[in-house]
């Protein structure tokens, strides 16, 4: 395996127009590890995510994607960023519009595809691929509207999944999940854990972190720790980075109440 970090940060800042960010970010991953981004709202970890992606400009610092070092300009964040996968939290597709799960997660070939090229061979082995990863193989025939919602959340990793990328971003990708859907979530990272791919997942959830994670990175508009999940979840990190929330404890996880991610 690859020695080298999939996705390096050095003192970097994300901002949007208008001032709001986050900043002081140093963070190596490497292959075949995962990362949670655990802050409270607003801390910034949305932020992050789509600084990464080149959709919220870097304000200082440097960033690097693999070999590359995306620059300012357009062209050099794309190149960099063909190699990451992304899960937003919100769905982009109305549920309502007549395709199948194989289709939506055709969609993750387009960037390979380009404009004038129809699917080929490896488009469609990926696809069955990327749905089997999931665990959806049976439905991949299925109207994407008549999915469990869990199931439409499973169905979107898989098309984050269908451009093979290095680096996966999961933003909140459990909320709202039930217990089923949750544990093939966490079966899929830890498969593509052993398959080289690096996971950074915005998270609020200590104990998903615990269960799946191998480090952590505490923010609240600046990065407030980093380290091996044990290290970092300690009850004054967690207390320092939600101030104003209660947290709990017990023998064997901090609790921090649910909320919705930023």
């Amino acid at each position: 395996m690859n020695d080298s970090p999939v996705l390096r940060l050095r003192d970097a800042a994300f901002t949007y127009t208008g001032g709001t960010g986050v900043s002081g970010l140093n963070l190596d991953i490497m292959p075949g590890e995962a990362v949670a981004l655990i802050g409270p709202n607003g801390a910034g970890k949305s932020t992050l995510l789509k600084g990464v992606l080149g959709l919220v400009p870097r304000t200082a610092g440097t960033i690097e994607l693999g070999s590359r070092v995306p620059g300012d300009g357009a062209p050099d964040v794309h190149a960099a960023t063909g190699m990451i996968g992304f899960l937003p939290q919100s769905a982009d597709l109305d549920p309502d519009f007549p395709i199948t799960l194989e289709q939506v997660v055709m969609q993750g070939r387009y960037r390979r595809l380009g404009i004038f090229r129809w699917p080929g061979r490896d488009d469609r082995a990926a696809v069955r691929g990327a749905i089997a990863t999931v665990g959806l193989a049976e439905l991949a025939k299925r109207s994407f509207g008549e999915l469990s919602g869990g199931q439409q959340q499973r169905g979107l990793l898989a098309r984050a999944l269908a451009s093979e990328p290095r680096l996966l971003l999961l933003d909140e990708p459990f909320n709202g999940l039930d217990q089923p859907n949750r544990d093939a979530l966490i079966a899929t990272v830890r498969t593509l854990k052993t398959r080289g791919v690096a996971v950074l997942v915005s998270t609020h959830d200590l104990d998903l972190a615990r269960r799946v994670c191998d480090s952590v990175v505490l923010v609240n508009a600046t990065q407030l720790a980093s380290g091996p999940v044990d290290e970092v979840l300690t009850l004054s990190n967690v207390q320092e980075c939600f101030e104003g929330v209660e947290v709990e404890i017990d023998e064997h996880t901090l609790v921090v109440p649910d909320h919705e991610g930023h």
